[in-house]
């Protein structure tokens, strides 16, 4: 009995040091004030000026503080470390039960020119990430402005983002984000808190009066915390924003793209309260992330010539999704197919037997019986 009370406690220190650790707040850290001589890289375009804010102004040169800050040891460095109960196999197996739920109850896109480009945008930056796990890309067909990667890298891009998207640049900076929550391993970790703020309970209950007993009602009570693999807290979708920033800008992308998406969803947001996208339900786009955001484009990204900020490529398969869901959409709304009424819209279209201007000739009537007459 000492023996296993010995190690549920080594379990509940276990917890309580990483409850300690996920409620940590890093520092923030400014930025160092822009050169007023040194102007924007050449590359950057007109759209990104009208959006209300002028594109960061980067160094020719900057000093990492860490190898998480330093670009250059992308792919050579160890992001996702940290307490975590799942291996990269048994993570790898998790995403793979996610991902086939989330494809029973969801319509993929199938057309091999959208699918074949969606993917090579995302195995670009999967290349230029911290990912040691492939990745596997495919489009939902949704009109839902929204994106999700699972453990073990299963990742979904709903059709509705790539046409939300201006340009090619803010759909990979949309993409960078959500790879860097598997590089991170934050859905994994998210369910090992879990998993040990249930073993750390274990204690209390065996101490108790009930003993062991007490620990079978505690187990037939199914007491285990929630664990969603797809909501992360505020630090870990900053330490995304951080990681995305780097992996699109690792990639080609001018990372003022990613701020210029969030300044266009908050604008929206203000002018039609209650629009952001779903991608931004969990974590909307703050004016502090928007800032942040900026302050590490010029804190740890050195200034490049030029970058890529769309393709003429993404325009014509954004015009071929385009036809598809209108093609789609004219196919579910043809006349003479079946459609669902609930109860309450075909009653309003029966006519009642109260009514007496009703013609239906097929309305039940009282009669009298013969046999009851006098």
């Amino acid at each position: 009995m000492q023996d296993i009370l010995r190690h549920t406690l080594k379990l509940a220190l276990v917890s309580a040091l990483l409850a300690g650790s996920a409620f940590a707040v890093p520092q923030s850290q400014d930025p160092p004030s822009p050169d007023p001589a040194k102007t924007p890289p050449p590359a950057q375009q007109p759209t990104q000026q009208q959006s209300g804010s002028q594109p960061v102004q980067q160094k020719d040169t900057v000093t990492p503080k860490n190898s998480k800050e330093d670009v250059e040891a992308i792919g050579n460095r160890n992001v996702g470390k940290g307490i975590n109960l799942y291996s990269l196999e048994r993570e790898i197996s998790l995403g793979k039960q996610l991902a086939q739920e989330v494809e029973r109850s969801s319509k993929l896109i199938d057309d091999p020119v959208v699918t074949e480009y969606v993917n090579r945008v995302g195995q670009n930056l999967v290349r230029n990430s911290d990912a040691r796990v492939p990745f596997t890309i495919k489009v939902i067909d949704s009109d839902e402005v929204n994106a999700f990667a699972l453990p073990g890298g299963f990742f979904y891009v709903n059709s509705g983002l790539v046409l939300r998207a201006n340009e090619e640049s803010e759909l990979a900076g949309v993409m960078a984000h959500e790879i860097s929550h598997v590089t991170a391993r934050h859905g994994t970790k998210n369910a090992t808190k879990g998993e040990l703020m249930q073993f750390a309970t274990i204690p209390l209950i065996l101490l108790g009066p009930g003993g062991w007993a007490g620990y079978g009602i505690y187990q037939g009570l199914n007491l285990a915390i929630p664990v969603t693999y797809l909501k992360f807290s505020r630090d870990a979708e900053r330490e995304a924003d951080f990681l995305g920033l780097q992996y699109m800008y690792k990639a080609g992308y001018d990372p003022n793209s990613y701020v210029t998406f969030f300044e266009r969803i908050q604008a929206d947001e203000k002018r039609r309260p209650g629009t952001i996208p779903k991608v931004f339900s969990t974590h909307p786009p703050t004016p502090e992330r928007i800032e942040n955001a900026q302050k590490e484009i010029a804190r740890i990204l050195p200034a490049r010539q030029e970058y890529i900020v769309t393709t003429s490529e993404f325009d014509s398969v954004k015009a071929r999704l385009r036809n598809i869901m209108f093609s789609r959409k004219v196919t579910d709304n043809a006349p003479g197919k079946p459609t669902l009424r609930t109860k309450t819209e075909q009653s309003k279209k029966q006519p009642t037997g109260n009514d007496p201007n009703s013609t239906d000739d097929d309305r039940p009537t009282l009669k009298r019986r013969p046999d009851s007459q006098p």
